[in-house]
């Protein structure tokens, strides 16, 4: 059971020895999962719009479909800036001034006269909202838990697929009774959840228990009287030798400034739990750079670079594809929606796996990202209801383990550490939005060209296989190869100081032995005179 150091108001930051595994933590992830389903799972139910907004606005389905990809790609270019935000502001504020920008943005487009409009409202504005909603919330959550976080993290990633089941239907029925902009402007209202969610992200401090060590008894004023007194005749009797060797701690070389440190421990040794005050959080970097120097997450950044170009294509093309195969859109649907059960399950089971640890965590990442390419080039060859529906159902269950814990993993030892997590977790969201922004495009681009949706399947699995190439870089990134050259200098280093062997040790009495030097030649210049 965890101990709280210090007792805190309800506004204050919780304070723990250690990380807690629970306790506050669990509100954090209820309020990850209703943020996950505000978010991520508005985005996915956004398509109920589509027909609506295009017969309203006289758009084709492309010009309608760039305002969830200007959406997504400004959460994800934005997230730097709020880590920044996060680092200054805290957690909370952001996620709750986030929320407001999500439901101002979507109450706004409610309002619309053309599609220009929605990419301003909801593209740049309700897109900023999500970066700034989703991403503190992950990180903090993370904070607060050490042995379950990756079990946690995946469970209350769900919100986001339970939100599809929910929201779609409920939205579908919405609007046949009060039209879409009605619907719109009741959803601006629902998401103003995200700020509720925003205020029980209270922040966590992390302070080691300061033992306070028993101070040695004082030494009587006699005994501190006869050691001076010592000292001060050893010294008097050593000028005539011209060494000075007295044992006074102000002219021991190196010592005078090291003795006002020793009294920090007097000064900072006391019990925290009679400190009423909130602890001085520790200063931390607004954005972390350091982390572009490591390869360990230069070539984790690369891997979330090519896998985000297999996360979209079944849901974007598993329609038009089972469609061109002759399968009705009822049946299409079903498709759809077995992908997204079978993900639900996928989440939770990488939460569970990652859990018991049966072996590194980036490894179990790694056989999903491979087993998640091989259900990429399966779709090509389905054939049939039952073909699509098996390989929808695989897919969506992989798609789930490596969906719900890539971004966590960042805050393992083999990536970056939890310590600067949230710096990397800005910069790789960043790296991540290029890959969305020209993902889309390039696979209509490939199914325009090739006049077959196998092509999109086929180019996102080659994403995935390099993502796989660079995730299976990481590890040896961290411990081998970046640092076998390093390594190599360090033990020939030690080679040369076991060669060089020890100084020599100047005997005991060499202050006489100078004494009894400059004597006899003292003699011998009086004999010559």
């Amino acid at each position: 059971m965890t101990v709280k150091a210090v007792k805190m108001p309800c506004t204050s930051a919780n304070v723990y020895t250690k990380v807690p595994d629970g306790g506050w933590g669990w509100t954090v992830a209820f309020a990850f999962f209703v943020v996950e389903a505000l978010t991520y799972g508005i985005i996915k139910s956004f398509g109920v719009f589509f027909n609506d907004l295009m017969e309203s606005f006289d758009e084709t389905n492309s010009r309608i479909s760039w305002i969830i990809s200007i959406c997504v790609f400004v959460q994800t270019f934005t997230a730097p800036l709020s880590t920044v935000l996060s680092n200054r502001f805290g957690h909370r504020l952001v996620v709750m001034a986030g929320g407001l920008l999500v439901s101002a943005g979507m109450v706004i487009a409610s309002f619309a006269r053309s599609v220009v409009h929605m990419y301003v409202t909801i593209g740049i504005v309700s897109g900023l909202g999500y970066c700034l909603s989703f991403l503190p919330t992950v990180t903090i959550l993370s904070q607060y838990f050490d042995k379950r976080r990756s079990l946690v993290t995946a469970v209350a990633s769900t919100g986001e697929c339970f939100a599809v089941f929910s929201f779609a239907p409920a939205i579908t029925a919405l609007k046949e009774q009060i039209g879409w902009r009605y619907s719109m402007l009741s959803v601006g209202v629902l998401q103003l959840g995200i700020t509720a969610c925003g205020s029980l992200l209270r922040p966590i401090v992390i302070r080691e228990q300061e033992e306070v060590k028993a101070q040695p008894p004082e030494e009587s004023a006699e005994t501190k009287y006869m050691l001076e007194n010592e000292q001060t005749c050893t010294s008097i009797e050593s000028i005539d030798s011209g060494v000075d060797i007295t044992t006074s701690p102000s002219n021991v070389p190196g010592k005078t400034k090291a003795e006002p440190k020793s009294e920090e421990p007097k000064q900072h040794g006391q019990n925290p739990a009679d400190n009423n005050s909130t602890p001085p959080a520790p200063k931390t970097k607004l954005l972390d750079f350091s982390v572009m120097r490591d390869y360990s997450f230069i070539c984790y950044a690369f891997f979330g670079l090519f896998a985000t170009l297999g996360f979209f294509a079944p849901s974007l093309y598993i329609i038009p594809l089972s469609r061109s195969l002759g399968i009705g859109k009822d049946h299409s649907a079903y498709i759809l929606s077995a992908m997204a059960i079978a993900e639900v399950f996928g989440r939770i089971f990488a939460g569970w796996i990652l859990n018991k640890k049966p072996i590194r965590k980036i490894y179990i990442e790694l056989i999903c990202v491979i087993l998640l390419s091989v259900a990429l080039v399966a779709f090509p060859f389905a054939s049939g209801f039952w073909g699509l529906m098996i390989c929808s159902v695989y897919f969506g269950f992989m798609l789930g383990t490596v969906a719900g814990t890539h971004i966590p993993l960042l805050a393992e030892d083999d990536v970056v550490g939890i310590e600067r997590m949230s710096s990397a977790a800005g910069v790789y969201v960043f790296i991540q939005s290029l890959a969305g922004l020209a993902g889309p495009p390039l696979a209509g681009v490939l199914v325009d060209t090739t006049k077959n949706y196998s092509s999109a399947f086929y180019s996102c699995a080659a994403g995935m296989v390099l993502g796989a190439v660079f995730l299976a870089l990481v590890r040896p990134c961290k411990t081998g190869l970046c640092h076998h050259h390093q390594q190599q200098q360090q033990q020939q280093q030690q080679v040369e100081e076991s060669t060089a062997g020890p100084p020599p040790e100047l005997p005991d009495d060499f202050i006489d032995m100078d004494i009894g030097k400059a004597e006899n030649s003292g003699k011998g210049s009086d004999s010559v005179v």
